[in-house]
């Protein structure tokens, strides 16, 4: 499989946010953000893959600075690795007030993405390259987000594990455990 260049999947997204996208006081909804960042998050992996693929997780999404109706968003996505079926895609969220001027840096997050087959079951993809200093940068830190990952669900599933083995207690009359 031929391996693509990290700038042949890359987006950028701008949009002005109305009314529609907002609280009573003017502030524009943190699930609006988040809609747009999963949108364009699929767009890159599936720019990539060629293929449909499927959000699996949303990692460390931070919200730095308000949006107001009125204000341009600004979304920039792009991978920062890719595995056998599994690609993370980095999105930096903007916003600019275009009275003022004044751009801030709203949100980041990190989006797990599959590709899927026509059976719907995970399907390989293309390698990435990795051409510049911050490339790697970015796939080094992608890599070590995915190893905290890959633990938290091993100790997730233990604990499921472990809570569905655990004997049920038996309740009296009253309800109350004994």
């Amino acid at each position: 499989m031929i391996g693509k260049r990290v700038d042949e999947s890359m987006l950028i997204m701008a949009q002005t946010m109305n009314p529609q996208d907002a609280n009573p006081a003017g502030n524009v909804h943190g699930g609006i953000v988040m809609k747009l960042i999963d949108t364009i998050a699929g767009a890159v992996a599936t720019r990539h893959a060629r293929v449909n693929v499927v959000t699996v997780s949303i990692d460390r999404l931070v919200f730095y600075s308000p949006v107001f109706v009125g204000d341009l968003l600004t979304l920039k996505a792009s991978l920062n690795m890719v595995g056998t079926t599994s690609m993370e895609v980095g999105v930096r969220v903007e916003t600019e007030n275009l009275l003022l001027g004044e751009v801030r840096h709203t949100a980041s997050a990190y989006l797990t993405m599959v590709a899927l087959g026509t059976d719907g079951r995970p399907l390989q993809v293309p390698p990435l390259i990795l051409e510049t200093d911050e490339e790697l940068r970015r796939n080094r830190e992608a890599i070590a987000r995915k190893k905290v990952r890959l633990e938290e669900r091993k100790k997730e599933k233990a604990d499921q594990t472990f809570m569905a083995d655990k004997p049920k207690r038996k309740k009296n009359n009253h309800g109350n455990s004994l």
